[in-house]
């Protein structure tokens, strides 16, 4: 069997974070319950077929997937503690279910998509199914 390259690894590491980081993302964003079906396809994208044609089972780049899948799911963890520490609107209950302090008198959360609401969602349609 022929050795990974250096940049063969770094790219299996890379989109192991890639995918770590989107995974952590979505899952942080959905507005439905977790159903077994989502967790059936969290583990197809993750270690499904796809992965183990590009990255054969028991190799280095399989490896380097892992660590990056790693990685990435717990570094935007990470990041976002970081954030919601060093911001005076947020506190550790944002971990338990999202509060946050209301914007001040003078501030106005936009309306329209990304106008803070749960991904997809927007005051006329509600939550995106």
């Amino acid at each position: 069997m022929q050795q990974a390259t250096a940049i063969q690894m770094l790219g299996a590491g890379a989109f192991g974070f890639l995918i770590g980081w989107f995974v952590y993302y979505i899952n942080r964003h959905r507005s439905s319950p977790v159903r077994f079906a989502d967790i059936a396809g969290l583990v197809g994208a993750v270690g499904g077929g796809a992965v183990l044609a590009l990255f054969p089972a028991g190799t280095d780049l399989f490896g380097a997937y892992g660590i990056g899948l790693f990685l990435g799911f717990f570094g935007y963890l990470g990041i976002l503690a970081v954030l919601v520490i060093s911001s005076r609107n947020f506190g550790v209950d944002y971990f338990i279910d999202g509060r946050r302090k209301g914007p001040a008198p003078d501030e106005k959360v936009p309306d329209g998509p990304g106008g803070g609401g749960a991904m997809g969602e927007t005051a006329e349609s509600g939550p995106r199914r």
